[in-house]
């Protein structure tokens, strides 16, 4: 889509951007990060000429060296004072702000007397209301807020007569009831409004808002670049016209919140944390696939991987297959073909620390190998294989190597995709829908299965396909009702749980020992 107005435009400086400096892995959770001078030096240098002011949070991590940088390149500070229940902490904090909004009393307007402390419960509004006025008798010209949610503003009055000014933060993503990105501009000037008439007489700071560019969605809230770059550039504009204040959250990506708010806590930078580029600039074009054309270009091989392995399959086994069998072969290359470059660009975007990139990793890897392996099933006229023909009594094992690679494989779908389905049912927060491996996997093993598969009076029902498919049709009902109905990536990973299932229903054994044929 074209943007003709970027949020980052030099000709037009951004009011506040939140900042936090930390880089690849470095996290303010490592107590013993330290970052260095110069590290804050360069991301300042370049913020210095999209923005007049940045908003921190703490003075930990080195972050107490920011206001002497942000003198040297003319930037105005926002500073934080991280709060907590450690009363220590906490008194060191307030301790080193004040000493460096004495020092740097051109550069921080203001101090932020705790963020979100009241949203986590680590403090009770009336400590809160102390504290405060504890810090204000100390600074006395430099003003002083609090930061938090809208909504608890409006459950703490009383913060209202301790602060200079009121600053709250409207996330639409985050909402209790997900705003989706085209309603946002008008949700946070609504919202911004409405706390207005709650507290007259100061000024309202929007403390925080902005738009993910990556993650899972929420309800028809989607994070992408385009819903980023059109959410933001609206709550700018809007914030023009109506003449109020907004800080956007914020600089740069950050990895390191991933940890705490899966993948779309990562993504609410302007510039990106790797390259520190800008992810849009005025004027060019914005696409949420920045590597659309290496993705086709693999989905393509792909593609074409899978009809050369049909055909070789069945040049090796002389078989004459139905007009089906190619037809399902071409529809498993089509939708293999499409969603493969998707499927790795989810990987990246999605895979944190070790495990995660094994377990995103391992599924795609799986789903792959089943639309291959399945490929040449159909054109050679075999059956998806049981778990019993990978794992049960010799006798009944399968003789060839193909099927027990696709059985493999099949098996390491069937078991990722059972515990991220539990995962949604017990853990779903902050968890990635699945929805491009499972739809690799799921359609053609679903398609073996009704060309070759076994007749359902043919034999029993396998209690590990059974259990796992009842987990998963269980699964399916909850998630679609918990997550609604204007979540497309919940709908469309449920549509792949219940063709999975489906595929697992239809399995059978037979009744007395087989001789292996296969």
């Amino acid at each position: 889509m074209p943007q003709a107005r970027a949020p980052l435009d030099p000709s037009q400086k951004l009011e506040c951007v939140s900042y936090t400096p930390f880089r690849g892995a470095q996290s303010p959770l490592d107590p013993e990060l330290h970052v260095p001078v110069q590290q804050i030096a360069q991301d300042l240098a370049q913020l210095a000429k999209v923005t007049n002011c940045i908003r921190t949070y703490s003075v930990d991590s080195g972050l107490d060296q920011v206001p002497g940088e942000a003198a040297k390149v003319g930037l105005k500070v926002i500073q934080g004072i991280w709060l907590g229940s450690n009363r220590f902490k906490n008194s060191l904090q307030i301790d080193t702000a004040v000493a460096l909004a004495k020092r740097y009393p051109g550069t921080i307007e203001a101090l932020v007397v705790g963020n979100e402390v009241l949203l986590r419960g680590e403090m009770t509004a009336t400590d809160l209301v102390a504290t405060i006025r504890y810090v204000k008798s100390r600074v006395e010209t430099t003003p002083v807020t609090y930061a938090d949610v809208w909504e608890f503003w409006l459950r703490n009055r009383e913060i209202y007569n301790a602060v200079d000014f009121v600053t709250i933060h409207i996330l639409p993503y985050w909402e209790d009831f997900p705003v989706r990105a085209k309603y946002a501009a008008g949700h946070v000037d609504q919202i911004r409004k409405r706390v207005a008439v709650a507290f007259p007489n100061k000024e309202i700071l929007i403390g925080e808002t902005g738009w993910p560019s990556a993650g899972r969605m929420r309800d028809g809230a989607l994070p992408s670049l385009s819903n980023q770059a059109m959410v933001v550039s609206e709550i700018l504009a809007l914030a023009k016209l109506e003449k109020f204040r907004v800080n956007l959250i914020e600089a740069y990506d950050q990895p390191w919140k991933r940890q705490l708010e899966g993948t779309v806590g990562g993504y609410w930078g302007l510039f990106t944390n790797e390259t520190r580029q800008p992810k849009y600039l005025p004027g060019q074009p914005i696409t949420n696939h920045p590597m659309w054309k290496y993705q086709m270009g693999g989905g393509l091989a792909f593609c074409i991987l899978m009809y050369v392995v049909a055909f070789a399959a069945l040049r090796r086994r002389p078989w004459s297959p139905r007009l089906s069998s190619w037809l399902f072969v071409a529809i498993s290359a089509t939708v293999g073909g499409v969603l493969a470059g998707w499927g790795v660009e989810k990987i990246q975007i999605e895979s944190f620390g070790l495990g995660g990139w094994v377990a995103n990793s391992a599924l795609l890897a799986a789903a792959l190998t089943t639309a291959i392996l399945s490929a040449m099933a159909m054109v050679t006229g075999r059956c998806l294989p049981t778990f019993i023909d990978l794992i049960g009594p010799r006798e009944d094992r399968t003789d060839s190597k193909t099927l027990r690679v696709l059985g493999l494989a099949l098996v390491v779908v069937v078991v990722l995709a059972t515990q991220t389905a539990l995962g949604f049912v017990f853990d779903p927060r902050y968890r990635d829908f699945p929805f491009v491996a499972l739809t690799i996997a799921t359609v053609p093993a679903l398609l073996l299965m009704l060309l070759n598969g076994p007749s359902l009076s043919s034999g029993r029902r396998p209690i590990a396909e059974t259990t796992f498919a009842v987990l998963l049709a269980l699964s399916v009902v909850y998630i679609g009702f918990n997550e609604g109905s204007a979540n497309w990536q919940s709908l469309w990973t449920c549509g792949a749980y219940a063709l999975l299932a489906f595929t697992l229903s239809l399995a059978r054994v037979a009744r007395t020992p087989k001789s292996s044929t296969r």
